[in-house]
């Protein structure tokens, strides 16, 4: 389907001829036998590329029925793109480097350069940039520059499973750079399906030439077999985060059975809020019928209502957390913050009462 363009841009034309002119066949001179346009976005402005296509003019020749572009093509756009490189660099780099989401790509692309861009085709752009960053992290020319002034290299294998019967994205990682090496999707963890990235780790050690000094890992049987026969005599440690999560389970067994009495304490809140919404609705029909009666009675009721319901969101949130560690366990958080709201609901009843406001 061809691409609808806004009616009111000013195209910057850009003439583009093949650097070569000469037949790789026959060694005479292509002559120009056709037209390309390419229109694309940039930062700078819409770019309008006229690419000259050159042919072979000898019948008898092998290149009489091929048709060369111009080489200078490929440094602006690539074919069949709607943007240049500069745009589609500034992508990658907001989404990847600052974590921008694609709604707010759409956004800024419009308010600051004019580029209207559909939401798949962002998403589509940012496919191929994270295609092309992955393949280019796996480059050997760009390993070799990267650990040119290594003397040796740390490994770290760890798998990453979103909910259990799905596959397992296992990740090796280099920790002196902090670079990942490579990731694969296991069904299992058995020593056979691991053993290939073990081996292949040891293959890309080889090719850079750089000693494996390390492992870490969480040591399961799988690792703990099969970097002792690929890497004999390698010290292999223990992950601190597994080692401290393992720990402390006895520790976390008691914070999760306490988390469960705290919440068995914490009954009502729906119904509280239906009550709230209840007399909420009563008042918005009393203040219908009733215009003369005083706005800023209205105000105060209103707003006394809207902090019960806050009250019970906060509540709430701090039920459904189950963020935490070993050093912070949800448990612990959940105690800490149920007493503040305690301390907060007492110092209003307090005040409600008539007593003095205390210094928090």
């Amino acid at each position: 389907m061809a691409r609808r363009w806004p009616k009111d841009l000013a195209w910057t034309k850009i003439i583009l001829e093949v650097e070569d002119a000469s037949c790789g066949e026959c060694g005479r001179r292509m002559h120009v036998c056709d037209y390309r346009h390419h229109r694309i976005y940039t930062l700078d402005g819409p770019r309008h590329l006229v690419c000259k296509l050159v042919r072979c003019a000898v019948p008898a020749c092998p290149n009489h029925s091929r048709t060369f572009g111009p080489e200078r093509e490929l440094t602006l756009t690539m074919p069949w793109w709607l943007i240049g490189w500069d745009v589609f660099c500034w992508l990658g780099h907001r989404r990847f480097g600052r974590h921008w989401s694609v709604p707010q790509l759409r956004a800024e692309l419009l308010d600051s350069h004019k580029i209207p861009l559909s939401e798949d085709a962002i998403e589509d752009y940012l496919q191929r940039y994270q295609c092309m960053l992955a393949a280019r992290q796996q480059d050997p020319a760009v390993l070799q520059k990267e650990y040119q002034k290594a003397r040796h290299v740390m490994l770290s294998i760890d798998g990453l499973q979103p909910e259990k019967g799905h596959e397992t994205l296992y990740v090796v990682r280099e920790l002196r750079r902090e670079r990942v090496w490579f990731a694969e999707a296991l069904l299992s963890s058995a020593t056979n399906e691991i053993r290939p990235l073990i081996v292949r780790a040891r293959e890309w050690a080889e090719r850079l030439q750089r000693p494996v000094r390390l492992w870490m890992s969480d040591k399961q049987d799988a690792f703990v077999t099969t970097i002792a026969e690929e890497f004999p005599g390698k010290p292999h440690r223990y992950c601190g985060n597994h080692f401290l999560r393992d720990l402390a389970k006895p520790m976390l067994e008691l914070d999760s059975h306490a988390k469960v009495q705290m919440r068995s304490k914490i009954r009502g809140l729906r119904v509280l809020e239906r009550e709230v919404l209840k007399l909420r609705a009563g008042e918005h029909a009393e203040q219908n019928h009733e215009q003369e009666r005083s706005a800023a009675v209205l105000v105060s009721e209103t707003n006394g209502l809207d902090v019960v319901l806050d009250y019970c969101t906060a509540v709430r949130g701090i039920l459904n957390d189950s963020q935490g560690g070993p050093l912070r366990p949800p448990g612990v958080r959940m105690f800490q913050a149920l007493g503040e709201v305690e301390h907060s609901l007492q110092r209003n009843v307090r005040l409600k009462k008539g007593g003095t406001r205390n210094r928090c």
